[in-house]
């Protein structure tokens, strides 16, 4: 595989079109839309989604780009993301790749973020293989808890990486069952 780039999305107009063509031309099974049309899209976009307590970055290899990050509540102290990888590309070790790179950026931002979370559809056994293979820490089973855009509901897991384990390089277990209550 070629070299993967990282690239922030700087909401200039060239860049619509090439969001509009990756959202619209791959299938996001695991998200509530896994189809969402242009119109979307764009008033998505204009709103400045992609840009409102996030940080959303393109994912390039040979400067093509093949994904998307968006970070959620960068300015909390706890984050989350959002991975959408081109159906091209999926299986082949750029989930991973990416995972690492936005955990080392998260913490090393200057501001010393707390934890990333992460959520995935409980059904979304490659997204959970990431998560697992990248250290984060499955921390719950949510029952009911992904809302789709066709009415269907799905359960979610939370995963997590805390900072002292990513300095310390370490996965401290979690007392889930400590206590029976």
């Amino acid at each position: 595989m070629s070299e993967l780039n990282i690239v922030k999305l700087e909401n200039e107009s060239n860049e619509l079109n090439e969001l509009v063509a990756l959202m619209t031309n791959n299938n996001w099974e695991y998200h509530p839309d896994p189809k969402p049309s242009v119109e979307q899209i764009v008033k998505a976009y204009h709103k400045g989604w992609y840009q409102e307590d996030r940080e959303t970055f393109w994912i390039e290899i040979d400067n093509r780009k093949i994904g998307l990050i968006i970070i959620h509540d960068i300015i909390d102290t706890i984050p989350s993301f959002d991975i959408r990888l081109d159906n091209s590309v999926r299986g082949r070790g750029v989930g991973t790749k990416v995972v690492n790179w936005i955990t080392n950026y998260i913490f090393g931002l200057p501001d010393k973020k707390i934890r990333i979370e992460a959520y995935t559809r409980s059904d979304n056994i490659a997204m959970r293989k990431t998560f697992n293979k990248c250290g984060f820490v499955k921390e719950g089973y949510l029952r009911n808890a992904w809302e789709n855009n066709d009415g269907s509901i799905s359960d979610s897991i939370c995963y997590a990486f805390i900072r002292s384990d990513w300095e310390n390089k370490e996965i401290t277990p979690i007392r889930l069952n400590d206590l029976p209550f």
